[in-house]
Formats: structure tokens, sequence, C-alpha cells
């Protein structure tokens, strides 16, 4: 074998490795999202439609929060009060960015004329 050919071989099993490394790094770095669930009870659906919504929902967009579902719930056990809400995000940090933010908080307070507000967050779990 070659003196040019052995380094080659050397040079693609190093690059084989170190690309198997980073792609081991990349998935080992990469957690699961973050769900947040609400209960809401509306008590004027035309004022939570109309001067709530439209601005909640392009806030949750622009901070990185995507609607997993949304609608009235069915209860199995327990009790539940009106529209559920199921937003993804990629972390805590991103979620509560958005909740405690000054547009979300402005926006909030319009909501809260029409609506009770339940919210709650919990961890996804890694597929395997």
């Amino acid at each position: 074998m070659k003196f040019t050919s052995v380094i080659g071989l050397a040079v693609a099993v190093f690059a084989g490795i170190a690309i198997g490394a980073v792609g081991e790094t990349i998935h080992a770095q990469s957690k699961p999202p973050v769900y947040m669930v609400a209960n809401i009870e509306i008590t004027n659906q035309q004022g939570y439609a109309n001067e709530y919504l439209p601005k909640a929902k392009a806030l949750i967009q622009q901070h990185g929060g995507v609607y997993i579902a949304a609608g009235k719930g069915t209860t199995i056990d327990g009790e539940l009060a009106g529209r559920v809400v199921i937003l993804r995000w990629d972390s805590m940090e991103q979620l509560m960015g958005w909740r405690h933010s000054p547009e979300y908080e402005a926006v909030r307070k319009v909501g809260e004329k029409y609506a009770k507000y339940n919210l709650f967050a919990v961890d996804g779990v890694e597929q395997k």
C-alpha cells in the first residue's frame, strides 16, 4: 500500500470518528420540549375572540410557541372548565420569556376581562 493511500485512509477514519462524535454530542444535547397546558374559562366569548386571542396568538408565535391542540376538552376524570390549549416550547426559559414579556402582560390584562386562566407547564419526555 502506498504511503499516500495510508494517509488518505487514516484521514477518512478520523473524519468518520469526528462526524460520529459530533452527531452523538448534538443528540445528547437535545432536550425534550416543554409543554404548557391551559384550561381557560371564558366568560365573554366575543371579547375573548376579538380583543385577546389574535394578539395572544401572534405573541406566542413570535416567542417560539407552537400550538399543539386547542378547543373544548373532553372530561375523563375530574373537572374541566372551558377551553383547553396545549402549546409546545423549546425550553422553560422560552415559555417564561413569552409569559412575562411586557407585550404579553399587556394583552393578558385585556384577556382577564373575558376569561379566567389556569396555566401549567410540564417537561416533555425523551423519546427513544
